[in-house]
């Protein structure tokens, strides 16, 4: 969430840039002002009241020494008075803070200088793009969800039968390109400088809002209403509340996390022919990555995530392209966002297989996540990042319709030593 002293010192700034995120905050930012002032002027109050009740509280036992006992107490009484006082002045103050607080999580993420204005996702940015478009020398170029079919590799029906749609049984090959697919995925990014953790795939109401889902995308996650626990949209929640409450020393930067979990997404609203097969999942493999930063340098280490990811994507030789969102195709916390797209041979459509976002303080202010320069006692917010690398669905539908050949699917190089085999036939 955005800062109270931000808030305050850069009001106009802050209402002009979150007009780009094509959220008008006007009203909202006056409130939080005046809500503010209100909590300075009760805090005050109880600073006052406070101090007066010690002072006098020092002087009765002097008082009664001095045998001025009608004077001792009278001011036990006015002590008595006071710390009365003092409690409903301290009563109020907690109702105004939270109030305060629910005003201030109302705002989004203040959208970076990059970030071009727009109302949805035609209006994003291509700035880069690579790899070669398939071509296939087939009478007919079959649909990732007929070859899962025709070689045994997924299927959807039964997972129907299990659960419901949404929630596929990979099987034989199909099984083993998904383990390959994340040992690839996971051995890169240990390669890469990430450190590999295995987190809970449930996590807490506090974790959820320290990262942004909750009170944002409940209606999204699924809920365990007994326990008040919630299935991970992405490892990006866990990971990163690993360091909630937490005060790191500049030194400890950059510090990169890599997890592997399954994600799970209720979809709601999604519908047609976008949800069919592993295009739009409730349950679906992901490795993700995370880093904290230091403010001075969260945009370099984004760039240098975007190429990361864009190494992945060229190892598994698929065309793909690099997509800046515009402020209306944001998500609420993220002050950068870049999408990854690979291209789908019998779709004929770009795919979505990863976004990777700098956050910068937003989500640090939430999760109390601090650091110190070396020989500082004041603390900073952190910064964090974290990135898709990738999701698997639409990347094994891409393989498998880019790959397809008369004689069966073939497997990328990069693959082939995870795999163990070469091409699914």
């Amino acid at each position: 969430m955005l800062t109270i002293k931000l808030i305050r010192e850069q009001k106009s700034e802050v209402i002009n840039r979150l007009r780009i995120k094509n959220f008008d905050a006007a009203l909202i930012v006056d409130k939080i002002i005046l809500k503010d002032d209100e909590r300075k002027e009760v805090q005050n109050k109880l600073d006052q009241s406070l101090a007066e009740a010690n002072n006098i509280a020092k002087l009765v036992g002097q008082l009664f020494k001095d045998g001025k006992i009608d004077e001792a107490n009278a001011a036990k009484e006015k002590t008595a008075s006071l710390k009365i006082e003092a409690k409903e002045l301290g009563n109020r103050l907690s109702e105004i803070e939270s109030a305060l607080y629910e005003l201030i999580v109302q705002i989004p993420n203040l959208p970076g200088e990059q970030v071009p204005a727009g109302k949805g996702a035609q209006d994003n940015e291509i700035i880069r793009s690579g790899g070669v478009m398939p071509k296939l020398n087939m009478s007919e170029v079959v649909p990732h969800w007929d070859l899962a079919k025709k070689y045994d590799l997924i299927d959807f029906e039964l997972g129907n039968k299990i659960t419901g749609a949404g929630f596929p049984v990979y099987k034989g090959k199909g099984a083993k390109l998904q383990r390959a697919l994340i040992s690839f995925f996971l051995d890169n990014a240990i390669a890469n400088g990430y450190f590999e953790v295995m987190p809970p795939l449930m996590v807490n109401e506090a974790s959820g809002f320290g990262t942004g889902q909750l009170p944002d995308k409940e209606g999204q996650m699924y809920h365990c209403g007994i326990d008040n626990f919630y299935l991970i949209p992405t490892a990006e929640v866990p990971v990163t509340n690993i360091f909630r409450d937490e005060i790191l020393n500049a030194e400890d930067f950059p510090v990169k996390r890599v997890a592997y979990t399954p994600c799970f997404r209720r979809e709601a609203g999604s519908y047609g022919k976008d949800v069919r097969g592993l295009n739009r999942l409730h349950q679906f493999d992901k490795v993700e990555i995370v880093q904290l930063r230091h403010p001075s340098d969260s945009y370099k280490a984004l760039d240098e995530m975007v190429g990361y990811v864009e190494s992945l994507v060229v190892s598994l030789g698929l065309p793909y392209r690099i997509l800046r969102l515009c402020g209306g195709d944001m998500s609420f916390t993220s002050a950068l966002t870049y999408d990854f797209e690979v291209f789908s041979a019998a779709q004929e459509k770009w795919l979505e297989v990863s976004s990777v976002s700098n956050f910068v303080d937003y989500q640090a202010n939430r999760l109390k996540l601090r650091f110190k320069e070396k020989g500082e006692k004041k603390t900073q917010l952190a910064h964090t990042l974290n990135g898709s690398a990738l999701a698997l669905p639409r990347i094994v539908a891409a393989l498998l319709e880019n790959n397809q050949t008369a004689n069966g699917i073939v497997i990328p190089p990069a693959l082939v030593p995870y795999t163990g085999f070469s091409i699914i036939s």
